[in-house]
């Protein structure tokens, strides 16, 4: 007799414990992270060691020459708080020097999208200020995995054949590491990087080199990376070699062993907004986190208690209210060191009634940002028929009809005393830029996100940290710390990480309810990858939103194209509710998974 699920929006039970939970985008690193829970660890520890895995096991979508930004809640400080590890632009990255190459964006690919990479010592600075453990257990499982081997997943090997020739005809040093003996690696193979785990094993002998306690290990690790063999590597490679990217020229990149030597990472506030019970924590505008709480602004003014989570009212309403406030994110955001954002206005009551009046019963084709006196920038918008192109080079996302192209990771970890951490890792894939060959890993390509439109917030300039896509979620409720939350895909992570949030809240929906419930996503607005483009209306939903939604979708004017079954997100989720810790994992993709006990 056939076995129906009563609940067809679910595919897995929602993990629940009181020891703990982690949840990632890759098994291998639940588990590790899992590990370091049971052999004593906080949920700071498991996160690095989870991190440093998921570099190995996912490196089409991360690795260690990125970036994150991280939201954690530290039950010893009793308050939200975020890590930027995202590291800003070199010294020698100028408006002036990239248009005197020719280039009117900065190429998507190759060693001039090159930012300070921010991960290495960002995990560091999280095991040393917040974590207990050496870096000899967080990184243990890491220069397992990379030696020793681990399966390849099916994105990463289609991701290797999707650039082999690149790989083969410009990037020999890539080539050397992805092509082993000469072929691309077959999904499930055991697939190994010893370049990597060379790397890391010699950090770790030096760190331990001169005695002392954990923290002179961890010091003596970050001086390494930033000051020593590993930025001495990056310097000379930038400095040498000239490399093939999107722009079909090659260049020298302008990162410096200089430039990682001065940057450390740093603690900030989270930007907030009360929605209900709920206060929302996202990073500030240095990363596009903002847009989810301008979204909850608008979405505010509406009842949406009771709303059929996969109806036509519901969809129409969260999309054309993220399409306003994604236009003000291309608009306003961008570094705070540098431009003032008018996060407050944004965020007010007024200001978010005045907008929440342009949404209409019909679908919006225009590119429409609010307007705050003496804020803001111009945004060209470049329609994808324009240039040809429907998917971003630098970190490709979600294409058309919701196929994932390769993104990022994502991770969520709750321990027994409560700690919460949620992280994004990014950057660096293995398609990004060439191996460098004493390191066995790249560069990232991060510094694609700025203009080079003088007067922009988020134009280029040194010290820049470039407006980052990467955007991990927490809540509190009624004041004490719920729920974390996020998602890889680039532009889409908001768009998808409020669903889940709206789910949960109005439609009651469990964890992993709120994951698996059929999704989509808004290509109305510019891409945030080279080449920048628009899709003004297009609406990408999966098959399993129902025909007779889809149809009213389109009557109203959206552009509707429908995707696969499971083809839209990939996120994870973990909750507290006093001593409850509950943990759920995105089916898609056949690699998130959820632990705890």
């Amino acid at each position: 007799m056939a076995i129906v699920n009563p609940n067809p929006f679910t595919t897995r039970p929602e993990i629940e414990g009181t020891f703990g939970v982690v949840t990632s985008t890759h098994w291998i690193a639940t588990a590790v992270g899992m590990a370091m829970l049971e052999k004593g660890g906080n949920a700071f520890d498991a996160a690095v060691a989870a991190a440093f895995t998921l570099q190995v096991v996912e490196p089409h979508l991360n690795g260690p020459g990125g970036d994150v930004p991280i939201l954690l809640y530290d039950v010893r400080k009793g308050r939200p708080e975020v890590i930027c590890g995202q590291g800003p632009a070199p010294a020698g990255a100028t408006i002036g020097y990239y248009r005197g190459l020719g280039l009117d964006m900065v190429p998507g690919t190759g060693l001039l999208a090159a930012c300070v990479p921010g991960t290495f010592e960002t995990w560091m600075m999280l095991l040393l200020e917040y974590g207990t453990m050496r870096p000899a257990d967080v990184l243990g499982p890491a220069i397992y995995y990379a030696r020793e081997g681990h399966p390849l997943v099916e994105r990463a090997n289609a991701t290797i054949r999707t650039v082999e020739k690149l790989f083969r005809e410009h990037w020999p040093t890539s080539a050397a590491v992805w092509l082993p003996g000469g072929t691309v690696p077959a999904t499930g193979s055991l697939f190994a990087n010893p370049g990597l785990a060379d790397t890391y094993a010699r950090i770790l002998r030096e760190a331990e080199s001169g005695g002392g306690g954990r923290e002179q290990e961890i010091s003596r690790a970050r001086k390494a990376w930033s000051e020593g063999f590993v930025a001495d590597a990056i310097d000379r490679f930038c400095r040498t070699q000239k490399v093939m990217d999107t722009s079909g020229e090659a260049h020298r990149g302008v990162l410096s062993g200089h430039d990682m030597a001065i940057w450390r990472p740093r603690v900030e506030a989270p930007l907030t907004y009360d929605y209900g019970r709920y206060t929302v924590c996202k990073a500030g505008a240095w990363s596009q986190g903002p847009v989810l709480l301008q979204q909850l602004a608008l979405l505010k003014g509406y009842h949406l208690d009771g709303l059929d989570p996969t109806g036509p009212e519901f969809i129409h309403t969260v999309v054309e209210c993220s399409k306003l406030a994604y236009a003000d994110r291309d608009t306003f955001y961008g570094d705070p060191d540098f431009v003032k954002v008018p996060m407050e206005a944004l965020l007010s009551d007024a200001y978010n009634e005045a907008r929440r009046k342009l949404v209409q019963h019909e679908a919006s084709l225009d590119f429409r940002p609010g307007s705050v006196e003496g804020f803001g920038g111009t945004v060209k918008v470049r329609r994808a028929e324009e240039v040809g192109a429907t998917a971003g080079a630098g970190e490709p996302t979600v294409g058309r009809l919701g196929e994932v192209r390769g993104d990022t990771v994502h991770f969520d970890i709750i321990d027994r005393a409560g700690n919460m951490i949620s992280a994004t890792p990014s950057g660096g894939w293995l398609q990004s830029s060439p191996v460098i060959p004493e390191l066995g890993f790249c560069l990232g390509t991060r510094a694609q996100m700025f203009w080079l439109e003088e007067g922009h917030p988020a134009a280029l300039a040194p010290g820049k940290r470039p407006r980052t896509t990467l955007s991990p979620s927490m809540a509190l409720r009624d004041g004490e710390p719920y729920l974390a939350w996020g998602t890889p895909g680039g532009d889409q992570q908001d768009q998808w990480a409020t669903q889940l949030f709206l789910r949960h809240v109005h439609a009651g929906m469990n964890l992993q309810e709120s994951i698996d419930a059929p999704a989509w996503h808004s290509e109305h607005f510019p891409s945030s990858f080279w080449p920048r483009t628009a899709r003004p209306g297009v609406l990408v939903v999966e098959d399993r939103v129902p025909e007779e939604t889809r149809r009213d979708l389109a009557a109203r004017g959206h552009v509707v194209e429908v995707g696969s079954s499971w083809s839209e997100g990939r996120l994870t989720a973990a909750s507290r509710d006093g001593w409850r810790r509950r943990a759920a994992a995105n089916p898609r993709g056949m690699q998130g998974y959820a632990a705890g006990r």
